[in-house]
């Protein structure tokens, strides 16, 4: 799931401290906005549209911790409107509501793992590149040439 990956230049403290910021930005989000799954999602995009013009290696992690809180988004939201359904209507609880509950749950550990792990090693000035959001990330955010 995880790349540790060389990156094409060494990059300084400043610049480790900020990457590893982009990700802090949206666990800090979390304990502020728990229960609003845009939250994280506005956090991070406020840090992003802070540092898009910063060097490659802050855009880099920026743009990663951006779109994997875009996808947790989505999964959040839908859990978060079919529990607000269940509580205020007569939506009952289903096997299908629990099974999509128990993976947004495994799927929100697994981020808030990552992202840990990943502001840690940012952190040290190692570039760490996601399964699935790395290559996205790739395609999205190009060295300034």
């Amino acid at each position: 799931m995880i790349h540790i990956k060389q990156f094409s230049y060494e990059p300084g403290e400043h610049e480790a401290e900020t990457a590893s910021s982009s990700y802090l930005m949206s666990l800090i989000a979390i304990i502020v906005g728990l229960p609003l799954p845009i939250v994280n999602l506005i956090a991070t995009m406020i840090f992003y549209f802070g540092n898009r013009k910063s060097t490659y290696f802050v855009r880099w992690h920026c743009t990663q911790a951006l779109l994997s809180q875009l996808s947790m988004l989505f999964i959040n939201s839908f859990g978060f409107w079919w529990t607000i359904s269940i509580i205020f209507t007569d939506e009952t609880i289903t096997s299908k509501y629990i099974a999509y509950i128990i993976a947004a749950i495994i799927f929100n550990l697994t981020e808030f793992i990552a992202t840990i792990y990943t502001a840690i090693q940012t952190r040290k000035g190692i570039h760490v590149e996601w399964w699935f959001y790395g290559a996205l990330t790739n395609l999205i955010c190009k060295p300034k040439s």
